[in-house]
């Protein structure tokens, strides 16, 4: 009988973030180099961030340490919600890649409480 593992990658948040930085990335590297360098740069490390976040949480062995990750995540959504308005704001993105990014955003604070709250229940430490 074979016994299956759970991995990073079966997390709906950490899938959604994955992609998102990708699509953002294609946005940025395609910028001129005053946006790539004002906004462009902090916008693409903390897209990345988030997903970062999540695999360096799942592979942290304690509860409290997994779930700090997550929330590490969590902020960096929220930084990327500024810098997608800022974005739009100042003309830098498309509203179809406004909106695209912003529904993608909108839904990872639900996966990512989601997931700390199924840590805190399943884990003993």
């Amino acid at each position: 009988m074979e016994t299956k593992y759970m991995s990073v990658e079966s997390y709906g948040a950490y899938q959604v973030s994955f992609d998102l930085s990708d699509y953002v990335w294609n946005i940025v590297v395609l910028w001129n180099y005053f946006e790539k360098d004002t906004v462009g740069k902090q916008f693409a490390r903390a897209i990345d961030s988030i997903s970062a976040n999540i695999a360096e949480g799942f592979g942290r062995f304690s509860k409290k340490d997994k779930i700090r990750f997550y929330y590490y995540s969590l902020g960096s959504v929220h930084e990327c919600i500024d810098w997608n308005n800022k974005c739009y704001k100042r003309s830098i993105i498309t509203h179809e890649e406004y909106i695209h990014i912003k529904s993608k955003l909108d839904k990872l604070p639900r996966e990512i409480n989601q997931l700390i709250k199924y840590t805190n229940q399943k884990l003993k430490y």
